[in-house]
């Protein structure tokens, strides 16, 4: 998707400013954002760590993520994504996270839970959390695509504030 790279350079860049480092816990992302994300050289002084969460047991051992959180609400819900980007923060030495967890396709989807449906979080320091809910149009590789710009734009977007 047209941007990605450019869009990780600038977050790169405002993270370098900011003397901030960022760590990722993706889920339906499979590990794309940090992949983006280190391929602009000199990220090893503003990317701290990622972690690929794809399973409900990975998002519990990995980065904390209550099994109740899990069972009431599903892996695609506002409340686990942001205890994604909380329990991110919360392994690792970052500043900031990214958290993804979505239904990319071609399978998985529900009607309350469609092909699509992506939630994204932000953490911001050690108590503060946001997330956002998208349905995101197209194919497996679309959802994806999507899924990571809105995740590097949104973190932009918070750190401009």
């Amino acid at each position: 998707m047209q941007g990605l790279a450019d869009r990780a350079r600038e977050l790169g860049k405002i993270l370098q400013q900011r003397r901030f480092s960022v760590v990722t816990a993706e889920s339906c992302t499979g590990g794309g954002i940090a992949r983006l994300l280190t391929d602009e050289p000199g990220a090893s002084s503003w990317f701290e760590r990622g972690f690929v969460t794809y399973s409900n047991l990975s998002k519990e051992e990995m980065l904390g993520v209550p099994r109740s959180l899990l069972e009431t609400h599903g892996a695609v819900s506002e409340e686990v994504v942001l205890a994604m980007a909380r329990g991110a923060l919360a392994h690792s030495n970052g500043d900031v996270s990214i958290s993804v967890s979505g239904v990319a396709g071609p399978d998985g989807g529900t009607a309350e839970k469609p092909v699509g449906t992506v939630w994204i979080g932000w953490g911001l320091g050690e108590d503060v959390a946001e997330a956002q809910h998208f349905l995101f149009p197209g194919d497996r590789d679309e959802v994806r695509n999507r899924s990571m710009l809105a995740a590097i734009e949104g973190l932009i977007e918070r750190l401009d504030r």
